[in-house]
């Protein structure tokens, strides 16, 4: 039995919904279908955005060809069939799902093809095509991301599945749940769907009816992909930005999908890279929040996890720190270094013992010659590096 969501897969461009920076009139997919001169490319995006619905319409359209593969489960059997009916057809579209793990017996298969044009190659993958997908295959392909599909895109997908419903009762309420539900996810809306209007009696849909089949909002998790890491990038930018809300509504969704470690490497960076000498104490006190959360496990560890989080935004901010060693390992790389100072060379009789001088400071020459007069540090304006940098005049003598 086929389902609504393949049913209603849209049969050219213009019933693509969304993505209409790629598909929309004068844009690029379309133009080049128009003009049927398709090159071979990747499209990458979340679940259930259109990548495939893209695919097949550039199919239809044109009327060329075409076989459907899964870089996983097709073994290279599979493939050498495919080769060699582009051969009988002279052209042949490839449409090929998670390209990104595409191994290398398959791709050297397939790129004297893709080179020539025996085959053009459109590519699916929710991952990122820079980090994941050989650079052999990239650089034949054009990339093409798609964006995340809005609440109202998703409505206007479950309204034009709504009428393939017979008899179907659905009201604005009921629709708008499915769409939040959905989380940008228009085939999990529409399966949605479906199950609600065949798992009713007299085919009404309601809230009430919804939140019995699924009363939580399904997110992207990825949790090994590029989506996982969009999201510890966003805790990351939230803390550092001061954007408590923010802040936690990215913790919840890491929290959500359980990976704690990832979590408390994230926030020991963000700890000392964005917080850093404006606040120094934060990092024990982080470290006293992951052995808390560690003793409790989820989902307790939430609470250690939020009251940190909630902290370290609202923290004062500097990366004096992380700019000042970054600093220093640029000259490292360059090759801007140079000898020690004889004095500071082990066993070197004429070193200054700084103990034994007041404030356990004397005056000499650390750095090698050539960069003697270097400065890494750079002070930001916070309390903390303010006192630090008033202790450190008065212990030279300075005012």
């Amino acid at each position: 039995m086929e389902i609504l969501a393949d049913k209603l897969r849209p049969q050219n461009l213009d019933e693509i919904i969304g993505q209409q920076h790629l598909v929309g009139k004068n844009m690029i997919i379309r133009n080049l279908v128009e003009n049927n001169h398709l090159v071979s490319m990747i499209l990458y995006g979340k679940p259930g955005i259109g990548k495939t619905s893209i695919a097949q319409a550039i199919c239809n359209q044109t009327n060329k060809p075409y076989r459907m593969l899964n870089a996983t489960i097709n073994n290279k059997q599979d493939f050498d069939i495919v080769i060699e009916e582009a051969k009988m057809y002279g052209e042949m579209i490839v449409i090929m799902d998670e390209i990104h793990r595409l191994n290398k017996d398959k791709q050297d298969l397939l790129l004297p093809y893709i080179e020539n044009g025996l085959i053009i190659l459109i590519g699916m993958t929710t991952s990122n095509p820079y980090h994941k997908i050989n650079p052999a295959i990239r650089s034949r392909c054009q990339i093409f991301e798609l964006k995340e599909l809005t609440i109202d895109d998703i409505k206007e997908g479950i309204k034009k599945a709504s009428k393939h419903l017979k008899g179907i009762k659905i009201d604005d309420e009921a629709i708008n749940v499915i769409a939040k539900l959905s989380s940008g996810d228009l085939r999990n809306a529409i399966n949605l769907l479906e199950v609600a209007y065949y798992g009713s009696s007299d085919k009404k849909i309601t809230k009430d009816e919804i939140s019995k089949i699924n009363a939580k909002a399904i997110f992207f998790s990825d949790a090994n992909e590029d989506g996982h890491y969009d999201v510890l990038s966003g805790l990351q930018k939230s803390i550092r930005g001061s954007d408590v809300d923010a802040s936690l509504h990215y913790l919840a969704r890491l929290i959500e999908e359980g990976d704690l470690d990832s979590i408390y490497r994230r926030l020991s960076v963000i700890a000392y890279e964005d917080i850093g000498l404006a606040n120094p104490g934060i990092g024990p006190k982080l470290m006293a929040a992951i052995h808390a959360s560690e003793l409790v496990g989820l989902p307790e560890a939430r609470i250690p996890l939020g009251a940190i989080v909630t902290e370290m935004a609202l923290s004062p901010k500097s990366n004096s720190a992380i700019c000042a060693i970054d600093a220093a390992l640029e000259d490292i790389e360059n090759g801007n270094t140079g000898n020690l100072p004889a004095h500071i060379k082990t066993n070197a009789p004429d070193y200054k013992y700084p103990h034994n001088y007041p404030n356990s400071w004397v005056k000499q020459q650390y750095l090698p010659d050539n960069i003697k007069n270097k400065k890494y540090y750079q002070m930001k304006n916070n309390k903390y590096e303010e006192n630090l940098n008033k202790l450190h005049r008065e212990m030279k003598g300075e005012k």
